[in-house]
């Protein structure tokens, strides 16, 4: 109550020297006048949700497997501590996402309902290269507006275990293996002296815990835990790597 004019009387004649009720309800009265700036605020007050990540998929004998971290940030405030960046597209394609959470979140709704449609249309199930060219569309089509960039991974009964890289820009690689986000450029040397083809399930697990767990300890946009997810002919596994179960490696 202290910048009424009762309050002031009664703390003016508790106060003395240069600090009194007057100068303080003067002060009071022109912060909330004077216009408010952006800079007078933190820099993640303003900042956009992004998904500074890590991700990577990779194709194996049968199937693949996709993997990310579970850090959002806003800025340099980690907003979100346990994200899912690997979002189902169908009951079989999955995808990771890394850039701006809202607009990977839009994209994503988008090919999801398209997907939809095309399968009823079919009566079947879509293959992971119609869905990786939905994503391709969009991002290509928006380029200038948004900020995604998305790696595609599933299993279909034509091709079987798949990976499509949409990188910024909307362009569509299919790769073996694919890794993004600010995280992945630590771990390209890793990448390309662990990977190999034709690894079996297990291994191709344990190569994707490993690059993520790599990533991780180096970016300051990646952390929390590791999800996992695996598709093969059989179906989808989900698997969440938490504390210890997270390897560690020389952090010198």
């Amino acid at each position: 109550c202290w910048p009424h004019d009762d309050c002031t009387s009664r703390f003016s004649s508790a106060s003395s020297g240069a600090f009194s009720a007057l100068s303080v309800r003067e002060v009071f009265c022109k912060f909330l006048k004077q216009e408010t700036t952006m800079e007078a605020f933190p820099e993640w007050t303003s900042k956009a949700h992004a998904l500074g990540t890590s991700i990577m998929a990779v194709r194996f004998d049968g199937g693949v497997v996709l993997g990310a971290d579970s850090r959002t940030s806003t800025g340099s405030y980690v907003a979100n501590r346990v994200t899912d960046k690997i979002a189902e597209v169908s009951s079989h394609i999955f995808c990771c996402r890394s850039g701006s959470a809202a607009d990977t979140q839009a994209i994503t709704g988008i090919v999801k309902y398209e997907l939809e449609m095309l399968e009823m249309e079919m009566g079947g199930q879509a293959e992971v290269a119609q869905a990786a060219s939905m994503f391709r569309k969009h991002c290509f089509d928006y380029r200038e507006s948004l900020s995604a960039g998305i790696i595609v991974g599933g299993w279909d009964e034509r091709n079987g275990g798949q990976v499509f890289c949409i990188p910024l820009g909307g362009m569509l690689v299919p790769q073996p293996f694919s890794i993004g986000g600010s995280g992945s450029t630590y771990i390209y040397g890793y990448c390309d002296s662990a990977f190999k083809e034709g690894m079996t399930r297990d291994e191709c697990e344990q190569f994707v815990v490993n690059a993520l767990s790599l990533a991780m300890s180096r970016d300051g946009s990646s952390g929390g835990v590791i999800r996992l997810v695996t598709i093969d002919k059989d179906g989808v596994a989900r698997r969440t790597l938490t504390g210890t179960e997270i390897p560690t490696f020389y952090e010198g």
